[in-house]
């Protein structure tokens, strides 16, 4: 009984010695983090566990009013971003390429592009690699079930989850993804 006492004990103690040591050493790289992190990442984490999926916890997603055409979602997102000052700058129909490609028809699947140029530029010019981030796509996705959704990667993790961006690089950061929030919530309603 005595050796079991003692060998929890130790336990205990390598444990709270290794959660010492971890604080130790991550509290200073934490703390130049943006403040929004831990939400963030709980956020993701917890998305993550749900779905089993990151590829799930990485996107939003919104479901179109099933009385909404494909058509008219992507005129819907062109129309929702021009009233924001958010360029409409392509769309790519993945669909095609598949037909092309296996001579069958394919559900729809396209990528809306849109861009915010002066964004755009203070990302690349705070980072090359945030230019990986442009420009900002929807996906219009006629899924297997047959219902139409609009799907976008989630920009909190760029935004909060590291070290904090320069105040006017975050503030409009943060404008980019309400927008992307904003038109495709709207879209999937039939807004205009």
């Amino acid at each position: 009984m005595g050796f079991l006492k003692n060998l929890f004990a130790l336990v205990g103690a390598l444990a709270i010695a290794a959660g010492l040591y971890g604080y130790v050493k991550l509290a200073p790289v934490l703390a130049e983090f943006d403040p929004g992190y831990q939400k963030m990442y709980s956020k993701f984490a917890s998305d993550l566990l749900t779905s089993k999926d990151p590829g799930v916890a990485m996107m939003w997603v919104a479901e179109v009013k099933p009385d909404i055409s494909i058509e008219d979602v992507k005129e819907s997102l062109k129309s929702l971003a021009a009233a924001r000052s958010f360029l409409f700058v392509g769309e790519a129909p993945f669909y095609k390429q598949v037909q092309a490609l296996t001579g069958e028809p394919y559900r729809h699947i396209s990528f809306m592009s849109f861009c915010d140029a002066s964004v755009g530029k203070m990302m690349a010019d705070y980072r090359d690699e945030y230019t990986g981030f442009m420009p900002c796509r929807i996906s219009v996705v006629q899924g297997k079930d047959g219902k139409i959704r609009l799907y976008s990667m989630n920009l909190d993790m760029m935004i909060y989850g590291g070290r904090e961006l320069p105040p006017e690089l975050k503030k409009q950061a943060m404008r980019v993804s309400n927008v992307i929030r904003e038109i495709m919530q709207g879209a999937a309603q039939g807004e205009f």
